[in-house]
């Protein structure tokens, strides 16, 4: 689970079939254009002022957590990393605060495993990211795993919602 979500998650009961069509839009046919989310909202036959409260509340629900794109970084000259650490279960927020305090973490989650916390780092060059995480392992006392891809693959995550049911 994010970091940031790692105390007090609530379970989301249930969605209606328009909040469940909004989330299948979002994640696969966001429209690239100058008001997107009025294409959205012509889209599905409602006013977009609709369109963004349902995505407020999905948001402040949890079901949402960002909208956003999602670059190559490597292709526009950055560096990025998967960083590991074993943190102790009374730190994971002190450590996670450290974490995402630094530019260029994108993402970070707990996991159960000997290596319990993971975030990843993009900067713009290799020697960038070892000195932010050399900062990260100074200010925390914990040592980093640095674990550069060496083959890069495309995972594409779409959680198809379908018409009925609950999250």
């Amino acid at each position: 689970m994010p970091l940031s979500a790692s105390r007090g998650r609530k379970k989301v009961k249930e969605l209606t079939a328009l909040d469940k069509e909004i989330l299948n839009i979002l994640q696969k046919e966001f429209p690239i254009t100058v008001q997107p989310y009025g294409d959205i909202a012509a889209k599905l036959g409602i006013e977009e002022g609709e369109l963004l409260q349902r995505i407020k509340t999905m948001k402040e629900r949890g079901v949402i957590r960002r909208i956003g794109g999602v670059l190559d970084s490597k292709s526009l000259g950055f560096f990025s990393t998967l960083c590991a650490c074993r943190v102790s279960e009374g730190r994971i927020d002190e450590i996670a605060a450290v974490i995402n305090r630094e530019k260029g973490v994108t993402h970070n989650y707990v996991r159960d495993n000997y290596y319990n916390v993971w975030f990843t780092l993009t900067a713009p060059t290799k020697r960038d990211a070892e000195r932010k995480i050399a900062v990260i392992e100074k200010t925390t006392g914990i040592k980093i795993l640095n674990m550069p891809a060496l083959k890069v693959y495309k995972i594409e995550v779409c959680f198809e919602m379908g018409e009925a049911g609950a999250l």
